[in-house]
């Protein structure tokens, strides 16, 4: 049965009269009584009786007129959805967070804008760490995701640099330098030294430890922590020193002191990534707005 039948019949419903629907539907009566009279074949009942006057619905007709408008506003409602996400304005936006970068100053509010924009966008948010949220990418769970760099060199992948911080070092509030605003990683060569696992984030943990190498620390014998959050509890602890991005270092704790680096230059930058070849429209309108 086509829809265009449907849309016949319900049009001569609403009205009434099968000239005013023609009317209505830009086309002559007589090959709008012609459609009709197939639908009727095609339903195997009189969906209207006729009289001098127009048209009322049958019983049968009153119940398939019910059903009609369900299909059609099913049908419309479908169009218009599609067309959506074909121009980046409606569907489904998967996007991963590191979790170092959970507390970065352009993130959410970012996708407060975008959300504030494109609110028929049903927004899905993932946080993991890096190596996870890469492979999610290329395994097309996610969309895109806002990542910390340095990451390993990928071709498969486009990135979108959104900002760039300072790393510093957390230390516990008994450690004899813990007054200090600044200081120098060589002043802390043994203090144990706590590091999230390099499979979480290899560039970055890669970035870390040449860094803290030159400066004389035993990156080597470092004391593991499960992931690049917990580093600040193993500190609160009392386990050693951790280094965190700038953004992270807002953790209000008694037992926390937060410093920044003298002598050595250790940024990173937070990025969008996205498959190298996805064409998605809802990547784009988000990329506009970043």
């Amino acid at each position: 049965m086509e829809l265009r039948y449907l849309r016949y019949f319900v049009t001569i419903a609403r009205t009434g009269h099968f000239t005013h629907a023609a009317e209505a539907l830009g086309m002559s009566q007589p090959p709008l009584s012609q459609q009709i009279q197939r639908l009727e074949k095609e339903v195997g009942t009189k969906l209207f009786n006729r009289s001098g006057r127009g048209v009322e619905l049958t019983e049968a007709g009153k119940v398939f007129y019910k059903d009609a408008c369900v299909i059609l506003n099913l049908a419309d409602s479908a169009l218009i959805k599609a067309k959506g996400i074909a121009r980046g304005v409606n569907g489904i936006f998967s996007l991963g967070i590191d979790s170092s970068v959970v507390f970065f100053s352009k993130v959410f509010p970012s996708l407060r804008n975008y959300k504030y924009n494109y609110p028929d966008v049903s927004l899905r948010l993932k946080e993991d760490n890096t190596a996870t949220l890469l492979n999610d990418l290329e395994s097309e769970k996610l969309d895109a995701a806002f990542i910390r760099l340095p990451v390993e060199e990928d071709e498969n992948f486009n990135f979108h640099v959104i900002g760039e911080e300072a790393m510093g070092v957390a230390l516990h509030s008994s450690h004899a330098l813990a007054m200090k605003d600044k200081i120098k990683l060589s002043d802390i060569i043994d203090t144990p030294f706590i590091l999230f696992p390099e499979e979480e984030a290899p560039g970055l943990h890669k970035l870390i430890c040449q860094v803290c190498k030159n400066a004389g620390i035993n990156v080597e014998n470092n004391q593991a922590a499960p992931q690049i959050r917990s580093a600040i509890s193993m500190v609160q602890g009392g386990f050693g020193f951790t280094v965190l991005p700038e953004s992270m270092l807002c953790f209000n704790h008694p037992e926390l002191t937060y410093h920044r680096i003298s002598d050595a230059k250790l940024n990173t930058s937070v990025a969008l990534v996205w498959r190298k070849f996805d064409r998605s429209a809802i990547i784009s309108r988000f990329l506009e707005l970043l």
